[in-house]
Order: structure tokens, then sequence, then C-alpha cells
């Protein structure tokens, strides 16, 4: 033996043979560490008792005797293969002190670089994960479900064949609780092949299959009324559920016979519709909008009231026939369209000339008509709502816009002074006592209350009660006078309020 030789015996003669059981490692951990391997491989060799089983091995294979009952038939032993590789090299010492070979080599593995002992991971336990993602949303509670099924069966029961239209209403308004008005639309969306009939299984799968039941009835009416692979509503996605408003309403009936007002009507309606809810103007009536508006709401409540005219709300029919009327005798060579001409003489001349100018600039709308400077029946009904009902926050929206010359969303004194001009000069005109407009700017500041009284903002107009007045005053005279005669007390009272404030 070589100096090396005698060495590395010395180092074999002090190793504890409990230090070599070890864990089983992977083989891609031995692939990484091939150098812990050799190691090891060199100390084991080095073995007194490692020199005797080879010789064994080696006498035996001479005699014929198979390799694999050479290790089968010998009890393993500390310095045997199947000892050493049963449990193959770890890679973190059993002593939490570390190995004092490893140490002395310096090798400078430890359990800071490679953690706990490996070893060899039987097949991957398979967690199994309830599913979470539904194409057409969460299938309905059981209870609900058999709940359903129970009254479909009783409507269903001695119609094999199916129901036709005429039944059908009381599978909208009893199980899907949705107004009788949809019947038709909400047939033809199950109906798809024009059979028809609707069976109970074609009914089931739409309703309770496909999740309907289980969304709540703004999605349910949002998803009836569109077009498929549309993600919003037009205005002719309503027009089947107010044709059979018109044709089963019973305070409709009387329009059974005039087909042209009952088309009027039905636009009305539309056009209201979107007006209120359609708050991005964009003639997309989206879900959240539908959502956040009160059409919903007025659709059960006209569904439930015979008498139309106190559905306030989108439906009533006297609030058509004015808004209709107010139109036909604006319009009076009946092209249907007005001009700036004709809507001057609004509410017995009530507008001044200058806000008309504003209106007709298309600046708070752009109007829907294709024949230059004037205003469709629909631009119209848009004017009367932003008139007629200034306090709601569409008709702020579309009167501040009329004010603001520049655009930059402020109003600024000079902008309001030079809309009151013009209501100055028709006071005078008509011998009323003027209020010169230093005194209307300060009634206008405690009308409003803004967070800066430099200038106005919209914001400042949405939380004001008296927003209408402030609009009136600087344009239309007939209520600016009517507003002023009725509540003669009402700054006096807004100027105490601020004060104590």
């Amino acid at each position: 033996m070589g100096a090396m030789d005698v060495e590395t015996g010395k180092d074999a003669a002090l190793l504890n043979p409990e230090l070599l059981q070890i864990a089983e490692v992977s083989s891609s951990a031995m692939k990484e560490n091939p150098h812990i391997v050799q190691n090891l491989y060199s100390q084991w060799l080095s073995l007194p008792d490692t020199t005797k089983l080879v010789k064994t091995v080696a006498d035996k294979a001479k005699t014929g005797v198979p390799t694999n009952d050479i290790f089968n038939s010998s009890s393993p032993k500390a310095g045997s293969p199947s000892s050493m590789f049963a449990a193959v090299p770890p890679l973190s010492p059993r002593s939490s002190s570390g190995s004092p070979r490893l140490s002395r080599r310096g090798s400078g593995l430890g359990p800071s670089k490679l953690g706990s002992p490996l070893k060899v991971l039987g097949e991957p336990i398979k967690e199994v994960i309830p599913q979470f993602y539904f194409i057409n949303g969460r299938p309905a509670p059981h209870e609900m479900k058999e709940h359903c099924l129970i009254a479909i069966n009783e409507i269903f029961t001695g119609h094999e064949d199916g129901l036709q239209l005429q039944d059908f209403k009381t599978v909208t308004k009893e199980i899907c609780k949705l107004p009788s008005f949809f019947s038709t639309v909400l047939f033809k969306k199950i109906d798809v092949e024009s059979r028809g009939s609707v069976t109970r299984s074609a009914f089931v799968d739409y309703w309770i299959n496909k999740n309907m039941i289980t969304m709540d009835i703004a999605t349910q009416i949002y998803t009836i009324l569109k077009q498929p692979h549309q993600n919003y509503l037009v205005q002719e996605d309503f027009k089947p559920i107010l044709k059979e408003l018109l044709l089963t309403h019973p305070g409709l009936e009387f329009l059974q016979n005039t087909p042209e007002f009952q088309e009027r009507y039905s636009e009305t309606v539309i056009y209201r519709i979107f007006y209120y809810m359609n708050r991005a103007g964009n003639g997309r009536l989206t879900l959240r909008e539908l959502k956040r508006g009160n059409l919903i709401d007025a659709m059960q409540q006209a569904d439930d009231e015979e008498d139309i005219n106190k559905v306030l709300r989108y439906f009533s029919y006297e609030h058509f026939y004015v808004i209709y009327c107010r139109f036909w005798e604006l319009d009076t060579d009946h092209d249907f369209l007005i001009s700036k001409e004709n809507l001057i003489k609004y509410g017995n001349h009530s507008l001044t000339y200058r806000i008309v100018d504003r209106i007709f600039s298309q600046v708070p709308r752009k109007f829907l008509s294709k024949v230059e400077g004037k205003m469709s029946y629909e631009d119209f009904v848009y004017f009367i709502l932003a008139e007629e009902d200034k306090p709601s926050e569409p008709s702020l929206e579309y009167w501040f816009k009329c004010l603001d010359l520049d655009g930059n969303g402020i109003l600024t004194p000079n902008e309001l002074q030079f809309f009151y001009e013009e209501q100055l000069h028709r006071m005078e005109c008509m011998t009323q006592e003027p209020v010169l407009f230093e005194d209307i700017l300060c009634q206008l500041i405690d009308m409003i209350h803004p967070e800066d009284e430099s200038h106005l903002i919209l914001k400042d107009f949405k939380r004001c009660k008296l927003s209408g007045h402030v609009f009136n005053i600087l344009f239309n005279l007939n209520k600016f006078m009517a507003f002023e005669s009725r509540d003669p007390f009402l700054i006096r009272q807004s100027r105490r309020e601020r004060n104590q404030h």
C-alpha cells in the first residue's frame, strides 16, 4: 500500500458503520450531486468487509452461482451493497451536529444547504378538487330544483306534446316569476325550431339545466331579451314585450283599433327606458345598467296594475299622450320633424333663444334625425324629459352641458350671466320687475351651496335638491316666474339655513 492507501485504510477504520446507514434518495438527487455518490462508493470499497464480499462474489461466480442468489443467500451487513444502498446516501446526516467525516473533508454540505433527508417518494397522492367553474353558472340547490320540478309537472301534466303559446303564460308568471307579457319572447327563446309548442323536457333544459332558475330577475330578463352573442340590449330587443303588453293589458285595450298609436306608445316607452337607464347614452343597455335602474319594478307593477296610468315610470299612457301631443302641436307641417323655430314655441315661448341654440348645436345630445337642423321624435322625447323632469340625473347632465359654453366641466359667473341676460331682457319687455344678475348669482349660490363659490360643477348640482329651479331661473321664464310667485320666502329661508350652518 502507498501512503494514500494507508491513510484511506486508517480513515476507514475510524468509520462508525451506523453513520453509513443512509436514507434513500431519488436518482435525480444523485445525478445532481455525483461527487457525493463517488465519495461514498470509494469509502465502501475501502472497508474490510467489502473486500471479503467482492472475493466471495468472485469465487461463487466462477462456480456458476447467479449473482442475485449470492446477495439473497447472505444476510445484509453494514458494509454490504444491500445495507449500503438499500437506503442510498443521505444528503443530511442524522446527527444535528453533522457528519464527522463530511465536516473533516470540508464538503460544505449540511442541513442549511440540502435540507432534510431526501427519500424516494411513491406515486403522488391525487387530491380531488371539486368543480368550481360551470359554463351556465352553479347548479341550483337540490331543494330549489325539486320544488320547481313539482310545479313544472303540475302544469305540464296532460300536455305530453307540450304547451302552446296561449297556455304558456302560466309558466311565465307562476314558475319563472316574470311579468306575463314576457310570455311570447320566452316561448320563442325555448322553441328555437318554431314547432309551435314547448315540451316539459325543453323547458326543464332551458330553465333548470341552463341554470336560469338561479339567476336574479334582472339577469333573467337580460338573458331572455338580448340577442345571442351580444352583451347589451338595444331598443329593438324591447319591442316584443311592448307588443304583447299592448295586446294583453286591460288598460291598453282601447288602442286595439289604432295601430299607429300603438307604435308611438311602444316607441315612447322604449325612449323613456333608455333615457333613464342607459347612462352611457350609447344606445346599448348593459346588465349593470339594468340592475341599477328601476325598470324591473316598473315592469312588475305594470303587470299587476290594471290602470296603466298609475305606473308612472315608463308605462303611463297619459305621459305618452302628453309627450306626443306636445310634439304634434309643434310639428306644424306634420313631417315628423321639429325645427329650431318650432321649439321656440314650446311651453308658450318659455325657453330662451340662447338655450334653444345650444340644444340644436347638439351639445347635450347628438340628434338621431338624418335631416340637418331638424329634431326627430326621439330627440324631442329626450328634450321634453329633460325639461319636465329637471331634478333627475340625466336631466341635470343634459342642461349642465348646455350651460357649459367652453365644455371644461365648470360653470363660471360669466357663463351663467350669458344665459340670464336674455331672461332679464324678457322680464323688462313684459314690464316685470327685473332682478339684477348680481342678486341672481347670490341666489344661485345660496340654493346650490357649491364646494367652491367661485364656480359650479356638475357634482354641486347633483347634491342640490333645487337644481331644477336653478336651470329655470337661467332659461325658462315661465317656470321661473311661477317658482318665484309660488314660494316667495324660499330664498330668504335658504339663506337663513345657510347662515345657521
